[in-house]
């Protein structure tokens, strides 16, 4: 049905997860975000800024794309909730804004991920290292068994994923706060097209101003310029096709509109730090 094809976020995975000092996974970076609410034990999680406690009582945030690394040395629990969010949607929230890590969990929202569990079972992780589980075949697997939900079930699960992610909205920060109707159309337009080969004088002509002004102004709104943001957008793809995707990365390349395949290697490993045959090879 034409509604579970546009929710906007997808839940691939809900479940409860005891380790005994077996946490630890290196240079973990997937097209999903992961929420977490701790139960026993004390964790950390090694972000590129920031080491981060992960302790009882809280719950935490991974968005998307966020290169990080787990490390656990005793006894530890915690339910893991893993969201994919639709890349037609025309927002997106987990890619829109800047979220904290952590924030206090309440008691409402300890029931609410319970409860998110009961609704989907059988949706836990058979294995816990990413390796297993963050490839092409398990993510559209979990999209598939998400797609087969009856609508009720839908609806609460997507109710209580918005609730969650509510705890995280409250200190979070817009990424770009585009004031300028005509800079917030192009972004649209990037974001449909992020596949062909978008101009500048596409985008001028979208937004009817000349050439330097559009640059000038896409700069001052979203503080890159429209070349680096199209370049940012179509790297994020690109992570999701190799993950998703088994075609040779210089097909991917070319889907992207990529004429040339080593500038896109090249460009692929300035915005994530490995070339695209390392990334694909840690999956």
């Amino acid at each position: 049905m034409k509604e579970k094809e546009n929710t906007d976020l997808i839940l691939l995975n809900i479940g409860y997860a005891v380790h005994r000092a077996d946490w630890n996974y290196k240079n973990v970076n997937s097209p999903f975000a992961r929420i977490y609410l701790v139960r026993q034990g004390i964790a950390k999680l090694h972000l590129q800024d920031q080491v981060q406690s992960l302790t009882p009582g809280h719950l935490y945030l991974i968005p998307p794309f966020t290169l990080h690394s787990y490390e656990c040395d005793d006894f530890y629990t915690l339910y893991y909730i893993h969201i994919y969010e639709n890349p037609l949607s025309n927002q997106r929230i987990l890619e829109d804004y800047i979220f904290p890590v952590e924030v206090d969990a309440t008691p409402l929202d300890s029931q609410l991920v319970e409860q998110l569990a009961v609704i989907n079972p059988g949706r836990n992780l058979k294995e816990y290292d990413p390796s297993n589980y963050d490839n092409s075949s398990t993510l559209m697997q979990n999209i598939l068994l998400h797609t087969k939900n009856p609508t009720y079930t839908m609806m609460e699960t997507q109710g209580i994923l918005l609730q969650l992610l509510s705890r995280f909205m409250k200190e979070a920060t817009h990424k770009y706060e585009i004031t300028d109707n005509r800079i917030r159309k192009t972004i649209r337009y990037i974001r449909k097209n992020i596949d062909k080969n978008i101009t500048i004088d596409e985008l001028t002509e979208i937004c009817c101003l000349s050439k330097d002004h559009f640059i000038r102004l896409f700069k001052e709104e979203m503080h890159i310029t429209p070349v680096q943001y199209i370049n940012q957008k179509k790297i994020e793809k690109a992570q999701l096709l190799i993950i998703t995707d088994n075609r040779p990365v210089k097909d991917i390349a070319y889907t992207l509109s990529f004429e040339n395949v080593s500038y896109f290697n090249r460009l692929f490993k300035r915005y994530t730090g490995l070339t695209p045959v390392m990334y694909k090879s840690k999956l």
